[in-house]
């Protein structure tokens, strides 16, 4: 059963304004890792939607960790993918434990043939703004939330916001750390380019 790791006590406003109390949920799934996703939930009632798994941590204390480093553009972010996603519950009172058993099903790709990526995951949108987080956060914040993503999350980054000019199949090949130092090193050349006059 999942439970509730951390609530954020500002609320995050979707694009039609409504306000979101963000919370951050957690289980441990069967081969004893810890899985995380984030519930929003309306404020002032409404049906609370929840995101697909954001991250997935070796224990409670790591997922924990992970949880405190969330900004709340990440959280934005959050909140127009679950408004995005199919999955919708019904209103039910706050309680302490989460709303899900699990996050949402992933949309993960079975075949490699059908995209050519190396890992078989099919590139999708992607699920935060490099360049806003290191203008807003910092280098430092930047790197420890494309730490807490998946591989898929961070090729579909590199991606969707040209950082490169590999093709699919050389970014699936590429290490996790290889893509973060690639997504960084491009997002801070870009950032201390002399703008024109």
């Amino acid at each position: 059963m999942g439970e509730t790791i951390l609530d954020f006590l500002r609320p995050i406003a979707a694009p039609n304004g409504i306000k979101y109390e963000a919370r951050i949920c957690g289980s441990q799934m069967e081969d004893a890792m810890w899985q995380g996703w984030i519930e929003l939930v309306p404020i002032g009632g409404g049906k609370p939607v929840r995101t697909g798994r954001e991250t997935t941590q070796p224990n409670r204390y790591d997922l924990v960790y992970w949880a405190t480093g969330l900004t709340e553009v990440y959280l934005e972010g959050a909140l127009r993918r679950a408004l995005e996603g199919p999955v919708l519950i019904p209103p039910v009172e706050r309680s302490r434990p989460s709303l899900f058993p699990g996050p949402a099903p992933s949309t993960i790709v079975s075949s490699p043939q059908r995209n050519g990526y190396a890992n078989g995951v099919a590139p999708g949108p992607a699920i935060m703004d490099p360049f806003s987080v290191y203008e807003k956060s910092g280098e430092e914040i930047l790197r420890r939330q494309l730490g807490a993503l998946s591989h898929r999350h961070l090729v579909n980054i590199a991606l969707e916001y040209e950082l490169t000019d590999c093709g699919v199949q050389r970014l699936g090949e590429l290490r996790q750390p290889e893509l973060i130092e690639l997504i960084v090193g491009t997002v801070r050349e870009e950032a201390e380019r002399p703008r024109p006059a």
